[in-house]
């Protein structure tokens, strides 16, 4: 068995026993493979072991990879989706919205914006996530807590969007309760949204070091990496 393989299944294993020790569905969580810096024989691999949803942080590599790996698999392989978790700037924003199903990383209105004005017409809307900057870090990324709700009505109004929810990448902390406390803050702004309107589903948080914590506060996506593909070799900034 593949080390990648092994690698899927064990965290598999762990996203099920946590949801299920939380007193959610085994089917909770969905993971999210993040194969940045790993080339498309890495998602093939990860394909193959069952695979289905691949998050990219880099939009040049990303738009590669998902031409490269559409290729190789054809047209009789299984549907990929794939999800845009870096940040974004507003002149790459085209790209985005025509190879990506999902983004989680806005954090302003003119990049939804045009992120709308550019998904393709033939395509389904554009699944979004607000980036929100929960541990107030300078060097992060994401909304303020306080300026989530704004945000959100007005990207929840653009055609071609479908708002889903928020995405958070705390401030890393070793201690558990720490880990939680975090993910706790994030879960009390999405309630706020959806007590005031909102139809959200999607809470993207959680990595290889912090995944447990996510997936009991709330989490329905976790964004794993390294612990499916091994250390990453990076070669750009």
């Amino acid at each position: 068995m593949s080390p990648i393989r092994q690698n899927l299944q064990a965290i598999t294993a762990t996203i099920v026993a946590t949801s299920q020790e939380s007193g959610r569905p085994p089917d909770a969580v969905q993971l999210l493979a993040v194969s940045k810096t790993f080339g498309p024989e890495a998602v093939l691999e990860a394909v193959a072991a069952g695979q289905r949803a691949f998050g990219e942080n880099y939009l040049q590599e990303g738009v590669d990879k998902i031409l490269a790996v559409q290729q190789a698999l054809g047209d009789s392989g299984p549907a990929l989706e794939w999800h845009f978790i870096g940040p974004i700037q507003s002149n790459k924003t085209r790209p985005i919205a025509e190879h990506f199903a999902w983004v989680h990383t806005v954090e302003r209105e003119k990049i939804a914006q045009r992120l709308s004005e550019q998904r393709p017409a033939g395509l389904a809307p554009l699944q979004i996530c607000l980036q929100v900057n929960i541990s107030g870090e300078a060097s992060k990324s994401g909304v303020a807590p306080q300026d989530v709700a704004a945000l959100a009505h007005k990207v929840a109004a653009l055609p071609n969007l479908t708002l889903r929810g928020l995405m958070a990448i705390p401030e890393p902390a070793e201690d558990f309760d720490q880990q939680r406390a975090a993910f706790a803050q994030l879960r009390t702004v999405y309630d706020q949204l959806r007590a005031d309107g909102l139809a959200l589903d999607t809470l993207s948080m959680g990595m290889s070091a912090d995944l447990r914590a996510a997936i009991v506060e709330g989490a329905t996506i976790v964004r794993v990496g390294s612990a499916i593909f091994g250390a990453r070799h990076y070669n750009k900034a």
